[in-house]
């Protein structure tokens, strides 16, 4: 069997509030939740479990690969809700896109202080 990846646990401040946010940006839907893991399943099986975690934990930086007019809904909605975002992962391109490898990404923190990169293009 060829390994692939499974799901990653997201700590978060409000895991409903955390899960709340990425159903709306990636459009995915909720999964069958328990313990403290508040659950979203991506189409590729990829579960996203958020969590509050017992103590205090570093942020994470994580991308999200989306066609283009995926990426224009996520910008529309980050624009309507008045949402910070930046054009690169230092934050010092505030309201911006990043425009690089023929392709378009933007930075976004999360509820819980994480650094998610939403591109149209691969790096590599």
């Amino acid at each position: 069997m060829t390994a692939r990846f499974n799901h990653i646990v997201i700590a978060a401040q409000d895991a409903h509030a955390s899960a709340a946010y990425y159903r709306n940006l990636l459009e995915i839907v909720g999964a069958p939740s328990w313990g403290p893991f508040v659950n979203l399943i991506m189409s590729d099986g990829v579960l996203l479990q958020f969590a509050v975690p017992p103590t205090s934990f570093d942020s994470l930086h994580f991308a999200f690969m989306v066609d283009d007019e995926h990426f224009d809904r996520i910008l529309f909605w980050l624009r309507d809700s008045r949402e910070d975002y930046w054009g690169d992962p230092r934050r010092s391109q505030p309201h911006q896109i990043g425009v690089e490898d023929d392709g378009r990404r933007l930075y976004v923190l999360d509820p819980g202080g994480h650094l998610v990169e939403f591109l149209t293009r691969p790096y590599v």
